[in-house]
């Protein structure tokens, strides 16, 4: 199950900053996020979505295949398999741009919305779905940035842990360890 982690900074640029550092630990595996958001609030309140993913691409790039290999397939049929795979391919990556642009996948947008709409203007706010993390490493590479935890899924215990982290302070240590 993934954890839903909502953080907001004082500056419009401190989201876009944590994203880069989380896809960089993405790729040492440190990291594995399903969907990431940046939540950037203009001046005038203005709230504008920088998604992560760009699924119209990625259902073009799945309908070009799936349609290219039907298509293909259906012009044997015919005794023309490579107009079929022309004619399958560009029919498969309309119909999978048309259907990426109208999904809507990991955090919900209406969620992310509201919740935008709630940060101070010229600030930004970055919403992340983590499937699997590796809690100290992922922190200790955070604690340059100084955000706010505005929600999560987390347990209480982990939610002030990434606090702290984020705003360079050290939890207290229970007595006699």
């Amino acid at each position: 199950m993934s954890d839903l982690i909502v953080v907001g900074f004082d500056t419009k640029e401190e989201a876009d900053n944590v994203l880069l550092k989380l896809n960089s630990l993405s790729k040492e595996y440190l990291v594995d996020l399903e969907d990431a958001v940046v939540v950037v609030r203009d001046e005038s309140g203005k709230v504008h979505l920088k998604q992560s993913m760009n699924l119209t691409a990625i259902g073009a790039t799945s309908g070009l295949l799936s349609g290219s290999l039907w298509g293909g397939l259906v012009g044997l049929l015919f005794l023309n398999p490579l107009a079929g795979f022309a004619i399958g391919g560009a029919i498969g990556a309309g119909a999978g741009a048309l259907s990426g642009s109208m999904a809507d996948y990991g955090i919900d947008d209406d969620f992310i919305k509201s919740l935008g709409e709630t940060i101070p203007n010229g600030s930004s706010a970055l919403f992340i779905l983590v499937r699997k993390v590796q809690p100290e490493k992922v922190m200790a590479e955070l604690t340059g940035f100084r955000g706010r935890v505005l929600k999560t899924s987390l347990s209480p215990d982990q939610e002030a842990k990434l606090q702290a982290a984020l705003s360079g302070t050290s939890l207290p240590t229970p007595a006699g360890v």
